[in-house]
C-alpha cells in the first residue's frame, strides 16, 4: 500500500459494511500507517510469501482494487487485475485508465466510483451466477499470457530490424560501414 491507495475509500465502505471483511495484504510504504483505516473488519496483513497467495485468496469473494486517482495512478496498468480474475475473483475496481480500458469496457471488472457504488457492484458480483463469467474472464485471459506478450513484442522487435535492415541494404558509405 502506497500513495496510490484511496485510504478514504476503503474507510467508508468498510464502515458502510461492517458486516464484510477486508484484507489487505502487502507491505505499507509512503503511507503513515497511523493514517491507514482501522476497524474491527480491516486486517492489514502486510507482506506475504506469493506461495501463501492462493491460500489467502481462496477465501474471497471479490477483488477490491481501491486505487486512488492521482499522478502516481494516471499511468498504471495494475497486475492485480489479472491476477485477481485469474484466481476466479470477480473485481471492483477504481477508474484507473488500464482497467478500464483493457477489462472494464468489456465487463470483466465492475469501475466503481464511490463508496455507495462499491458495495452495489460487490454486492452483485458475489450475488451472480459465476460460471458463465469465469468461462468469459478464461478465454479473455488466454489472449493475453505471458508467452503471447513475449512473442508479440519480439515479433515487432525482429520486424524493426528487418526494416531497419533492408533501408541500409545497398547504401554505399566507403569500405566500412558501422551499423547500430
Amino acid at each position: 500500500m502506497d500513495e496510490r491507495f484511496d485510504i478514504d475509500l476503503l474507510r467508508e465502505v468498510a464502515a458502510a459494511k461492517p458486516d464484510w471483511q477486508f484484507v489487505m495484504i502487502g507491505p505499507v510504504v509512503k503511507i503513515d500507517p497511523a493514517d491507514l483505516p482501522k476497524g474491527d473488519n480491516i486486517h492489514w496483513l502486510g507482506g506475504r510469501d506469493y506461495k501463501q497467495l492462493p491460500d489467502y485468496i481462496g477465501g474471497w469473494d471479490v477483488g477490491f482494487m481501491p486505487f486512488a486517482l492521482n499522478e502516481s495512478t494516471r499511468f498504471i496498468s495494475p497486475t492485480k487485475t489479472p491476477e485477481f480474475l485469474a484466481a476466479g475473483l470477480p473485481v471492483v475496481s477504481t477508474p484507473i485508465h488500464d482497467v478500464i480500458r483493457s477489462y472494464g469496457d468489456e465487463g470483466y471488472v465492475e469501475i466503481v466510483k464511490d463508496a455507495a457504488s462499491v458495495v452495489k457492484s460487490a454486492e452483485e458480483l458475489m450475488a451472480m451466477d459465476r460460471a458463465p463469467f469465469l468461462e468469459r474472464v478464461d478465454q479473455k485471459l488466454a489472449e493475453n499470457s505471458w508467452d503471447q506478450t513475449f512473442e508479440r513484442i519480439y515479433e515487432l522487435v525482429v520486424r524493426a530490424h528487418d526494416r531497419r535492415h533492408s533501408r541500409s541494404e545497398g547504401a554505399n558509405f566507403g569500405k566500412e560501414t558501422l551499423r547500430v
